[in-house]
């Protein structure tokens, strides 16, 4: 067998698994997690262990985990060299109920405590899978790639996004998601303007996150056009506008765009698209009613001078910043030293990016994992599975010592 080979008769494996009474609970087995009242208690498992671990696992998991629990399956983890205590741990997942793959629920189901324990043994026991060489994708630079695809914008919006002709809108000072929503409205023609439907058409929803995000982090200027109205005017004619585009014109509402420092012309044309129903907001529309083609220009002008602010967005972390953050919990370069915690190291690239999003929708279930999932963008998510799936695994060892 595989394990004589590798001469396991000489040793003993050392394997940290849960407690049974303790992580028995749909709760506890869900989120794989140790809990006040759990335990960890240590097992010895001996070469006839790992060996009958070895049978077990060809049986019921080779076929989509490979023979040596290294998986050439898309979607399917590595198993070799992963911890433990977090092998045993996902199983019991499993035959509660925690985790919902109706596939591996009917593999492990009829699988008693001690086989749990000889097939996580059996696996842990195993050299880990290689790092990932080939087809490495191209990490994306988010905000690069937002100027890159925002150069042809530049001639009409200016190369910061600021505008210096009269009815182009200024595209600083605007939160990404309003924006994003702008084009896609261009894109599907709720908004009217043949040239940006032209130019929106052939962007992709990452092209418009890019650029949304670039816009975003641009240094706040006002628009650099003239405005005929009367600012003073339009103030108390503002009034009405506060609640929704806020007192300074910078919202508070990533949906509804801050009016401070944009360009006069625009924002006169956009009143009066509401007012003609050229442009639909029912809100809007009965705003703009009340005003005549003076209140309109004032109100222009007044936002006009007001001082845009910047959006309270960050410039996203690289694929190694964010692993910096992972391997608080999960081990230098991805390496768990917790026997309760995965290592990702060498894990496959596919399967680390479905796990993550797996916890964005709560498909998976873990708290922890989810704050963190949730304010991954869709390239820090397949920035970090290429990161972890380009690190060397290596094992752990867990080692006993005598009692003082």
């Amino acid at each position: 067998m595989a394990i004589e080979r590798k001469a396991w008769s000489l040793l003993a494996f050392l394997v940290v698994v849960g407690a049974a009474s303790g992580l028995c609970r749909p709760d506890a087995a869900a989120q794989t997690t140790i809990k006040p009242g759990d335990e960890l208690r240590p097992l010895f498992a001996m070469p006839d262990d790992i060996a009958e671990g070895e049978e077990l696992a060809q049986a019921s998991c080779a076929t989509c985990h490979g023979a040596g629990g290294v998986s050439a399956t898309a979607g399917v983890p590595n198993l070799a060299g992963q911890r433990p205590a977090y092998l045993y741990l996902e199983m019991k997942a499993y035959q509660s109920g925690g985790r919902t793959s109706a596939q591996m629920i009917d593999k492990v189901k009829f699988l008693s405590d001690d086989a749990l324990v000889k097939v996580a043994a059996y696996y842990a026991s195993l050299d880990p899978a290689q790092p990932a060489e080939k087809g490495a994708p191209t990490i994306v630079d988010p905000v690069q790639a937002g100027k890159n695809a925002a150069a042809a914008c530049a001639g009409c919006h200016g190369e910061a996004g600021v505008s210096s002709a009269a009815g182009i809108p200024n595209l600083i000072g605007e939160d990404p998601q309003y924006l994003v929503a702008a084009m896609k409205d261009y894109r599907s023609g709720k908004r009217k303007n043949d040239t940006m439907k032209a130019m929106v058409a052939a962007l992709a929803d990452p092209d418009m996150n890019h650029i949304a995000l670039f816009y975003a982090l641009q240094k706040p200027a006002r628009a650099q056009t003239p405005a005929e109205g009367d600012a003073e005017a339009g103030k108390a004619a503002a009034v009405g506008c506060a609640g929704c585009h806020g007192d300074q014109g910078v919202s508070g509402n990533p949906a509804t765009p801050s009016l401070a420092g944009q360009d006069a012309t625009y924002l006169a044309g956009a009143l009066a698209g509401y007012k003609s129903a050229t442009r639909s907001n029912e809100t809007m529309a009965g705003l703009a009613a009340s005003l005549d083609e003076a209140a309109v220009k004032n109100v222009a002008a007044y936002y006009a001078a007001l001082e845009p602010q910047r959006v309270n967005v960050s410039k996203p972390l690289s694929p190694d910043e964010w692993a910096q953050k992972c391997d608080r919990c999960h081990g230098p370069n991805g390496n768990s030293t917790q026997p309760n915690i995965p290592a990702l190291a060498a894990q496959r690239m596919d399967y680390l990016e479905a796990v993550l999003h797996d916890y964005q929708t709560r498909a998976r279930r873990n708290s922890e994992m989810a704050a963190m999932a949730d304010v991954l963008s869709g390239d820090d998510i397949k920035g970090m599975a290429a990161h972890y799936s380009r690190e060397k695994a290596r094992a752990v060892v867990f080692v006993t010592v005598p009692g003082k």
